[in-house]
């Protein structure tokens, strides 16, 4: 690939609006962009062929225009609407992602929890929690028989928690991050509530997966977290995660062939920085080996014979980065700015890029499934 911001190779797919047509399915060839709508009306329909990356490569179409022209006209406040410019790249897919999958994850939420979201109380809380769970918890596999010993141990000293539970029992949290068709793209706006003083984004592999449950690709995603909301209570989760652009995705999806592949996924390590407008610059990482539960686990705890998905789904990992320098005033760590740019990247997938904003000003979601449908049946693509 020619582009800084994508993989140096592999079989890519995305999707781009097209200036009076709609939405349109395409793959990178070399710097441009092919429009393949003709052979899938949908990235959905894509996903559930047997092979995606083969049919894929054979697809041909017009060329739409230069990758680097399409990412650049992205951004709305700068964007030609006469030129195509990128979209999310899936469409009819649920989108779904899984909580506390890292043990640092994992302790911050229990933080978050024993705060009740306040960012001014984490840092003597997290010298506490730490001392009373102990040890290593990424040697501890959930669900065995260890983990259960470790639950009995921390019920005994009042010190459980539902974070533990998700993170260390048998059932992996497994929630719905944003309605389908509202996810938003690289080089777009990601959204923060107005009334939260304490969010982070969190840099994640997402996985692609057909309604059969198998896993055909992935992309990068930031699935931007209000952790004052969901501190306050867990039955917030859907408030602190589902907000206007608060699902980004992208730039493409990477399909599996034989240069790419779930062990690769399992290797991958994931860099992130965010600037802010302030000259704040803070940087992390977050290793996939170090994850607690496998992604293909994952997969099956979101999508099997209790949890179908006609259209598809994809699931966001879970992140093991959770920022707690202090930004500001001293003990209540990292919340984002407005302003901030997050960069979220890996040699295997790109880099997925977006600038933060409040979700009252984010552009408007307002293309959903009825115009989705109305559209490519208009373009007699069904």
């Amino acid at each position: 690939m020619s582009h800084p911001d994508l993989p140096s190779s592999g079989i890519l797919a995305g999707r781009v609006w097209l200036p009076k047509i709609g939405p349109a399915v395409v793959k990178l060839e070399g710097d441009k962009l092919v429009d393949v709508t003709k052979s899938f009306a949908t990235m959905r329909d894509l996903c559930e062929e047997k092979n995606p990356a083969k049919v894929l490569k054979a697809a041909k179409g017009k060329v739409i225009g230069k990758v680097a022209d399409v990412l650049a006209n992205a951004a709305e406040k700068k964007r030609k609407k006469n030129k195509p410019w990128l979209l999310s790249p899936i469409d009819l897919q649920a989108v779904k992602a899984a909580g506390v999958t890292f043990a640092a994850s994992m302790l911050e939420r229990v933080i978050e929890e024993r705060t009740r979201g306040d960012a001014s109380a984490a840092a003597s809380v997290r010298g506490t929690i730490n001392d009373l769970v102990g040890g290593d918890l990424r040697a501890i596999k959930p669900g065995s028989d260890k983990a259960a010993a470790l639950k009995a141990a921390l019920i005994k000293a009042n010190a459980w928690s539902q974070y533990l539970e998700v993170g260390i029992g048998p059932d992996a949290e497994i929630f719905t991050k944003a309605p389908v068709l509202s996810s938003v793209a690289h080089n777009m706006e990601v959204g923060i509530h107005p009334k939260s003083s304490w969010n982070n984004p969190e840099p994640e592999i997402v996985m692609v997966v057909s309604s059969t449950g198998k896993i055909v690709g992935a992309t990068l995603g930031n699935d931007v977290n209000l952790r004052d909301f969901e501190g306050r209570s867990a039955l917030l989760l859907g408030k602190a995660k589902d907000n206007n652009a608060s699902a980004s995705l992208g730039p493409f999806i990477r399909f599996f062939d034989k240069s790419f592949s779930l062990d690769d996924v399992r290797k991958s390590e994931l860099a992130m920085k965010v600037s802010g407008k302030d000259g704040f610059v803070m940087e992390g990482h977050s290793n996939m080996a170090l994850i607690s539960r496998d992604p293909q686990e994952i997969v099956a705890n979101a999508i099997n014979e209790h949890h179908q998905y006609p259209d598809g789904l994809v699931v966001y990992l879970g992140t093991m980065f959770a920022p707690t320098d202090d930004r500001g005033e001293k003990g209540k760590g990292f919340t984002h700015h407005v302003g901030d740019v997050v960069e979220i990247s890996t040699p295997l997938l790109g880099v997925l890029r977006n600038r933060v904003v409040y979700t009252n000003k984010a552009p408007k979601w307002n293309f959903g499934l009825a115009d989705f449908m109305r559209n490519i049946a208009k373009r007699k693509l069904l």
